[in-house]
């Protein structure tokens, strides 16, 4: 007599087999935390928690076991998915992805260790404090043909998207002629970063500057994809500290120039501004465009009597969101690419880098060809 199983064993063997069954990509991608001084980690992992079919955190790394210890209480992260040691964590959990939330001077720790071992790596912008260690973080995924993402919240703004469409697929206002980028917010001690956070974001080795790098970062990112990836001339830069009882080692306020053939590019970088602000800003030969945040997006082009406010569309699902793009990375569905790429990035170091120097010295300085 054929012996049947109880009903809830049945109904396990069933979906273990179903499980099994699943091709990869339908299947949750496994992403390891690499670093929790970076205080966007926990906005990362609350969004990566909320997608259980599209994501689950395997393993999550920083040498501060103390830092650890508040991420596994807050997020509900089992001890054993917690490590001290990069190494260890990459061949224990064996993920297929990970995000990396350190201060910016361990970016190129973190790629060099992923880069053997086939792991995609997105890390918060910017991708490096210098272009030394920008050209290690290329060589290590040139050589191991690991995608490297460095993710900007501005890289998902649906008034970016809606600038593109018109200035380069529409070609609405012209040739490009100068860009203004504007972001910052009132400091990082005055909206209350985590002190982990503060005490990288205020050291000019691992944070390469202060509020040059901190929010330079975001125009000289959106001037590169709007230039198609074309280098500026010259670049010239003022920073200062305006407050230095608190930022006694950075500068909080930073403007830079950028010469191009044809156009210039103003990028205002402060931890100054009364309110936070992400504006950006394009004026063409016939036309303009202004993004203030992610859903705002004015415009004046050729033959219109005034401005006017754009209905924004949606972005591609996979272009939506950090989390999204990253799967759709890992999976091999698409390499990074625009804001998010190593291309543009390394321009993006090459500008900031320029800027440190010409602020340091007052000079411009023209960038080899």
């Amino acid at each position: 007599m054929k012996r049947l199983l109880p009903l809830a064993l049945f109904a396990s063997a069933i979906a273990a087999t179903s499980a099994a069954a699943q091709p990869p990509e339908a299947k949750p991608l496994r992403i390891a935390i690499a670093g929790l001084n970076h205080g966007h980690v926990w906005a990362f992992l609350r969004g990566a928690q909320s997608r259980p079919a599209d994501v689950v955190i395997v393993a999550v790394w920083d040498p501060d076991a103390a830092l650890l210890a508040k991420c596994a209480s807050s997020n509900h992260i089992a001890a054993d998915r917690l490590f001290t040691s990069l190494d260890a964590m990459l061949d224990t959990a064996k993920p297929e992805a990970v995000a990396t939330f350190t201060d910016t001077f361990s970016h190129v720790k973190v790629v060099e260790a992923c880069a053997p071992r086939h792991i995609p790596v997105m890390m918060e912008k910017p991708l490096a404090v210098d272009m030394n260690q920008a050209h290690a973080i290329q060589q290590a995924s040139e050589r191991y043909r690991t995608p490297v993402i460095v993710n900007y919240e501005t890289t998902w703004y649906r008034s970016h998207g809606e600038m593109w469409n018109l200035l380069h697929e529409q070609k609405a206002a012209g040739e490009i002629r100068k860009l203004v980028a504007m972001d910052g917010h009132q400091g990082p001690q005055e909206i209350g970063v985590q002190p982990e956070f503060f005490a990288w974001l205020s050291d000019p080795v691992k944070n390469g500057a202060g509020a040059l790098f901190d929010f330079g970062c975001y125009g000289a990112n959106l001037m590169t994809w709007m230039m198609d990836n074309q280098r500026p001339l010259k670049v010239t830069a003022l920073t200062q500290t305006d407050k230095p009882a608190i930022y006694q080692h950075v500068d909080d306020e930073a403007t830079v120039l950028l010469e191009y053939p044809r156009a210039q590019g103003i990028i205002q970088a402060s931890w100054n501004w009364p309110v936070g602000r992400k504006d950006f800003e394009v004026y063409g030969a016939t036309g303009y465009a202004i993004a203030t945040g992610g859903n705002n997006l004015r415009v004046r082009l050729a033959g219109a009597q005034a401005e006017e406010t754009r209905t924004l569309p949606e972005l591609k699902p996979q272009e939506a969101d950090s989390i999204s793009y990253l799967i759709g990375v890992a999976r091999g569905k698409f390499e990074p690419g625009g804001l998010s790429s190593l291309e543009n990035n390394m321009i993006v170091i090459e500008i900031l880098d320029a800027a440190r120097e010409s602020a340091r010295t007052g000079r411009t300085i023209t960038l080899s060809r």
